[in-house]
């Protein structure tokens, strides 16, 4: 995730602060490259895995705080007896005391970008690039050095989650949804939740509108009040050019009643085939909201890129 790109831009004009960056890893490691955490004097934000690896590399980043910002060591870790764990792989930091006068980059820092990182004598110089080809660093032989340049990708995609149903179950998705790469459109008809955070009240017709403007990478979920208003939205998701994911609640015997009807009503075979219904990944069958919308953001997370 990158909420560390949310721990520098408010950083400016408070403590000190050091970021650790997981470079590269090997073999059985606790986080691979990417990973970030930023140390002060007296606190800590993320984790690069915790454990011992963790503990020195804190120590290592207090230290750097001494020294002028912009300052930074690359240091390599054999997780093994030096470190007392029994991981057995290897992983590269990048240390850094975070020079408050280079991150202007941050502004242009969005979803899925790709960010140049330039190892300077003086500091660490960065910029962002809307696309470019990742670098895929070592966790062995000689670490980078001054003048070496890496490219990796920021600001993770968040796929379009189209929700429809404010009830208990879809404010249960939206709960457990917050630190996730989802970006929420939340949909109802009943003025009463109009005053739940997120939710955007709207008449019947207008639902079946949004189900047609979602974007192609979308995942639907519909889980309204009204089996009537379910099956609509249901035909109109099927109707429509594919999306990544069109999932209805139910049980096995409503999706046996909706597939008679969606075929009655001319939506063909392979349109059907694209109905996820139950929702929730198989091997979870409670039925409290929480159970099933934990087991439906596993399956979400579980679509991968499009």
């Amino acid at each position: 995730m990158s909420e560390w790109l949310t721990w520098l831009r408010d950083l400016p004009g408070r403590q000190p602060a050091a970021l650790i960056s997981v470079l590269a890893s090997e073999g059985s490691a606790p986080r691979g490259a990417g990973t970030r955490m930023l140390v002060t004097a007296g606190g800590q934000f993320g984790t690069i895995g915790g454990g011992q690896l963790e503990f020195r590399a804190v120590e290592q980043a207090r230290a750097i705080l001494a020294h002028p910002a912009g300052t930074w060591r690359v240091q390599d870790y054999p997780l093994g007896p030096f470190l007392g764990q029994c991981c057995g792989g290897r992983v590269r930091l990048l240390v850094e005391h975070v020079d408050p006068a280079g991150l202007g980059w941050l502004g242009d820092a969005g979803e899925e970008r790709v960010l140049v990182t330039r190892l300077g004598q003086g500091g660490i110089e960065r910029r962002v690039a809307p696309d470019g080809v990742p670098t895929a660093l070592s966790a062995r032989g000689d670490p980078p050095r001054e003048e070496t340049s890496f490219a990796e990708v920021i600001g993770q995609r968040r796929r379009p989650l189209y929700l429809f149903g404010a009830g208990h179950v879809g404010q249960a998705i939206v709960r457990h949804a917050a630190n996730l790469p989802l970006r929420l459109a939340w949909f109802d008809t009943r003025p009463v939740f109009g005053t739940i955070e997120g939710v955007t009240v709207v008449p019947e017709e207008v639902l079946e509108r949004c189900v047609g403007e979602a974007p192609e990478d979308a995942a639907l979920v519909i889980l309204t009040h009204d089996h009537g208003l379910d099956y609509r939205l249901t035909a109109a998701a099927l109707r429509r050019s594919p999306v990544a994911f069109v999932g209805l609640i139910g049980s096995a015997t409503k999706r046996a009643r909706f597939m008679a009807r969606l075929d009655r009503d001319g939506i063909s075979a392979p349109e059907r085939a694209r109905l996820t219904c139950p929702i929730g990944v198989a091997e979870v069958t409670g039925k409290e909201p929480d159970v099933i919308a934990i087991a439906t953001l596993a399956q979400l997370l579980g679509l991968g890129r499009t």
